[in-house]
């Protein structure tokens, strides 16, 4: 499958691979060089907040509900992408103290559950990994959890559906947020 993926990008010319999957970030970078794809391959999350320094593009502090960062594994556990997310949050806050680390962060992030394959299957017996997570954004106090993986985005929504906190929270990827302050 590499190497059909790897044909088919060498088919283009292109500068950057700019993903918002951490794990295809990971597998792309990472990985494809062992069959012969070598790229510049970009997190959404680094790419953005190169945007915004390079004053590229520009964005107003807005945000002044308090938020939480969830870690995606593959971008801080496995990539060390820790930094650029949350320099994100930064800039769109109207008060740093508004933004909150949950128990469990950056390199000692805990798991969503996606890449575990919990997408994908129901769990009958033991606590729902994305539930536990999403209890510890609600130990927060934050009303906005954070994160930069779409598949993170849609474990911590049904985390927060299954907690009944649809009407206190939200959880948004940061590059939503950073288009909602956009100048």
């Amino acid at each position: 499958m590499a190497k059909k993926n790897i044909d088919t990008l060498n088919k283009y010319k292109f500068n950057t691979v700019i993903t918002s999957c951490p794990h295809c970030f990971h597998v792309i970078s990472k990985e494809y060089p062992d069959f012969g794809g070598n790229y510049n391959v970009r997190h959404h999350s680094d790419f953005i907040n190169d945007l915004l320094n390079k004053k590229t593009i520009n964005v107003k502090p807005y945000l002044n509900e308090t938020v939480t960062y969830h870690d995606a594994c593959y971008l801080s556990r496995h990539d060390d992408i820790i930094s650029p997310p949350r320099e994100l949050l930064s800039m769109t806050s109207t008060n740093k103290n508004n933004i909150v680390e949950m128990k469990n962060n950056k390199k000692n992030s805990f798991c969503c559950g996606a890449g575990g394959g919990n997408m994908w299957h129901e769990i009958n017996e033991g606590n729902r990994m994305n539930v536990e997570r999403f209890q510890e954004a609600v130990d927060t106090g934050a009303k906005t959890v954070a994160t930069a993986c779409s598949f993170c985005v849609i474990m911590m929504e049904d985390g927060m559906k299954v907690k009944g906190m649809e009407n206190q929270m939200k959880v948004k990827d940061i590059a939503e947020l950073v288009n909602e302050g956009l100048d």
